[in-house]
């Protein structure tokens, strides 16, 4: 079928009151990057609805691109027509002839914005009902959960007309709620932490610490990929690559093997709220879910969590694992999340790492360490690339490649 216009409507966005006006007009600019590949696509943000308006572009390109933008609760793509009532039965007709099999039953729902229109929305829905059981004589009227609700919106632009209602991400636009850090590892935990703070309406930039030569290339490349699995919520995500070969050799020679991993994510989330002032970021996000590995538990958070009072916002903190891996494989992170590719969180892995470590001996062993030339060197060679959402193309190399 051959739309117009995709009709979007808000959802949790009309409960903004006076700050409503900024969340429709970030989502109104998120919905133009999500949709930049289609020129002559124009977005018009009103209070009550987003119109997109196609001018040629194919709609059954742009729905699956609409559906991951956070803000939007559901759209109809819909068909213009003028203000005419013939025109308007007419494509009524039209519509019910595509889509009707002859089981369904209908309604029609009409609304009308402009007040000038010869019929009021009472009426318009008794000529439309009449028009389509002209050609669907035993055609079956039902008002609630009807399997077609035919919409007919008269606005000052001309009729419109819609069967769909095709669910959004819904959540808050992604912007509304200030800038985050994700720490991106690569695992099966952290993107699924990204995507739900996006939902909450956070732009995030991912931070992934790399130590070649003990990480490879493809980890590297891996942790690029989940967030190009993650762009397509916002259209574009910064990834900041952290050099941390130094480090976790400094560590491992300096310190007790039972708290590496204690004094490793001290120096990671460091490095972390570092590049957040840089980057002028609010919070901290990260992956860990409580009681799931040794750096997990709630004593070690606390002497972890020492080094900043910076708000660390962990997503996915009381999901079990199931529950995790259920949101990756939504979200098409989980296949690769476990590709067998090590990060910086198991090359060094003790064979007994402290799960309740004592903050004195923490102290106490970061004093044999250079912390603050280890964090300057780290900082003054990171790495910024803008990941792009994943393109068909990409989609079909990465599917050959596994076979």
């Amino acid at each position: 079928m051959k739309y117009s216009e995709i009709m979007v409507r808000y959802g949790e966005l009309s409960t903004k009151g006076k700050n409503r006006r900024s969340f429709i007009m970030q989502l109104a600019s998120n919905v133009r990057q999500a949709l930049i590949d289609f020129p002559a696509l124009k977005v018009h943000a009103d209070r009550d609805r987003m119109h997109l308006i196609l001018n040629g572009e194919d709609s059954d390109l742009i729905i699956p691109k609409l559906q991951k933008v956070f803000g939007i609760q559901n759209f109809s793509p819909s068909i213009r027509v003028e203000k005419d009532l013939e025109q308007i039965k007419q494509t009524a007709q039209e519509i019910m002839k595509e889509i009707y099999t002859g089981k369904e039953t209908f309604k029609v729902t009409a609304r009308r914005s402009d007040h000038t229109f010869e019929q009021t929305s009472d009426e318009l829905n008794v000529t439309v009902g009449d028009a389509v059981m002209d050609c669907f004589p035993d055609i079956k009227v039902q008002m609630k959960q009807p399997d077609i609700n035919l919409r007919v919106e008269i606005r000052s632009n001309g009729a419109f007309l819609s069967y769909e209602t095709i669910l959004g991400a819904a959540g808050l636009p992604v912007g509304t709620s200030g800038k985050g850090m994700l720490m991106l590892s690569g695992g099966i935990d952290s993107p699924v932490a990204g995507y739900m703070a996006m939902k909450r309406g956070v732009e995030i930039e991912a931070v992934h610490f790399a130590s070649p030569p003990y990480t490879s290339e493809q980890a590297l490349q891996k942790a690029k990929d989940l967030t190009a699995k993650l762009a397509p919520y916002v259209g574009q995500i910064q990834f900041i690559e952290v050099p941390f070969t130094e480090v976790q050799e400094e560590i491992k020679n300096k310190v007790p093997e039972g708290y590496w991993m204690t004094i490793t994510r001290r120096i990671m989330l460091l490095l972390t709220d570092r590049i957040r002032q840089l980057r002028r970021g609010l919070i901290i996000l990260n992956g860990e879910s409580l009681g799931q590995v040794a750096s997990q538990t709630l004593q070690s958070m606390v002497a972890i969590n020492e080094v900043t009072s910076t708000p660390i916002i962990r997503p996915v903190a009381t999901m079990d694992k199931l529950e995790i891996i259920d949101t990756a494989q939504q979200i098409d992170t989980f296949d690769l999340s476990i590709q067998p590719f090590e990060d910086c969180c198991t090359i060094f892995a003790p064979t007994q790492p402290k799960t309740r470590p004592h903050l004195d001996k923490v102290h106490q062993y970061e004093e044999r360490l250079d912390i603050y030339g280890l964090v300057e060197r780290a900082l003054a060679n990171i790495k910024v690339d803008q990941i792009l959402p994943e393109s068909p193309q990409d989609q079909e190399n990465e599917f050959a490649e596994l076979l």
